[in-house]
């Protein structure tokens, strides 16, 4: 199957048409409303996906819509929408001893594609954040979310149509793999992909792309309890970071415990026991808890174990000796997306702060907070992990780029 008309349409209504800032914004609120009375239709289609996911799967939980969620979903929308437009910002501005003014404006980055999995929010996300940045979206969502993003797609388009604009401002693939394919070569159509989805998902994308990648990695997420850590916020956190919600990326996977802690980890863990979260504890741990932890829920922990995106109940624990043993042990596991450090010493949260490598770093708090409506974005087309252009939850700032604007009075270059 040729896929080039979808390319070859996005990119003409990207040329075709400037919409301006208050017609953006009139649209993205009108799809706001719109999804609020789609409710019952997105659950419907939801629901078809549902039914042939088995429930104890990590993606179930991503792939479920409820009227809670839309809701939620609505005012990421809305957000977006009240936030500054920052097309045409100024970034900087010089006039050179010649008389040339030089300026630095912001741009969209132009066709922007969306390769994802089981997340059928996302085709909200992607679009209202490119939308709202000039840019068009180009989505290829996982067959798991058939239903749902045909779904989504539908009410977009509708809204659209509804304001006379080209639908192909959002444009949704189908679900084959060779679409995927087809996304990975458009280097004549497509400026920059954007993978969101397992660590597979975005090696298989990085390898192959002929299009420049930015990468949303997997989230192997760290909180490190120190020997000067209050009890109480530990407690608090900890359980917030595992059992949120536990399909995300900022779900906490391993608990880092100082030894001089473990006579707390009793403490810690009973909210986890409650809520049935699997323990894979390190042998000293494991002594601690052992007869005092639920038998079905303790497990000695494996070195598979560390370094894992768990993306269910079930949480490692690592004992260390030292600040410098932790920081380690995060260096060697973490997959850069977000790390935290329960302490009171200004020293370790320091060192902490200035050692860890990642887009997030947490003193005293959830890591369940890295997400770009948390943030002040109003929504994120991702959480970008690698350096380049954009890192952390990815708003409507990373989703532009930049020229150079040079205004003369007849100077010629003479050197």
């Amino acid at each position: 199957m040729d896929y080039n008309h979808y390319f070859e349409n996005a990119l003409k209504a990207g040329r075709n048409k400037i919409l301006s800032p208050a017609i953006i914004d009139k649209i993205l609120l009108e799809l706001a409303q719109a999804a609020i009375e789609q409710t019952s239709f997105l659950l419907q289609e939801n629901a078809k996906d549902l039914e042939r996911m088995d429930a104890a799967d990590p993606k179930y939980d991503r792939l479920k819509l409820t009227a809670e969620r839309i809701e939620s979903i609505a005012n990421d929308i809305r957000n977006v929408a009240g936030l500054e437009n920052p097309l045409g910002r100024v970034l900087s501005a010089n006039t050179m001893p010649n008389g040339l003014k030089i300026s630095k404006v912001r741009v969209p980055l132009g066709v922007v594609g969306v390769i994802y999995e089981a997340r059928p929010n996302v085709t909200f996300d992607v679009f209202s954040l490119c939308f709202k940045t000039g840019n068009i979206s180009i989505l290829k969502g996982g067959s798991d979310a058939e239903h749902s993003n045909k779904a989504i797609i539908k009410v977009i388009h509708d809204v659209l149509k509804s304001n006379s604009v080209d639908t192909n401002y959002a444009t949704l693939l189908p679900i084959e793999r060779e679409a995927t394919d087809a996304l990975l070569n458009a280097i004549s159509y497509v400026d920059v992909l954007i993978p969101r989805g397992s660590q597979s998902l975005i090696d298989y994308v990085r390898n192959n792309s002929k299009v420049p990648v930015i990468e949303t990695g997997a989230g192997i997420v760290h909180t490190y309890l120190d020997e000067t850590g209050d009890l109480e916020k530990a407690v608090a956190i900890i359980d917030n970071a595992k059992t949120r919600r536990v399909s995300v990326c900022n779900a906490l996977d391993c608990l880092i415990i100082n030894s001089k802690r473990l006579g707390d980890l009793v403490h810690i863990a009973e909210p986890l026991s409650l809520k049935g979260v699997q323990l894979y504890a390190d042998q000293k741990a494991f002594e601690v808890l052992d007869g005092i932890y639920s038998d079905k829920l303790l497990t000695k922990a494996q070195p598979e174990h560390f370094g894992t995106e768990f993306l269910s109940l079930k949480m490692a624990v690592k004992t260390v000796d030292t600040l410098d043993e932790a920081l380690q042990h995060i260096a060697e596991n973490s997959s850069k997306h977000s790390e935290a450090i329960i302490s009171e010493d200004e020293l370790s949260i320091e060192k902490f702060l200035n050692r860890v490598d990642a887009a997030a770093v947490y003193v005293n708090t959830s890591t369940a907070f890295t997400d770009g409506a948390q943030f002040g974005l109003g929504a994120e087309i991702g959480i970008s992990t690698q350096k380049l252009h954009a890192r952390g939850p990815m708003g409507l700032d990373e989703l532009t780029s930049y020229k150079w604007i040079i205004k003369g009075n007849g100077q010629i270059r003479k050197v």
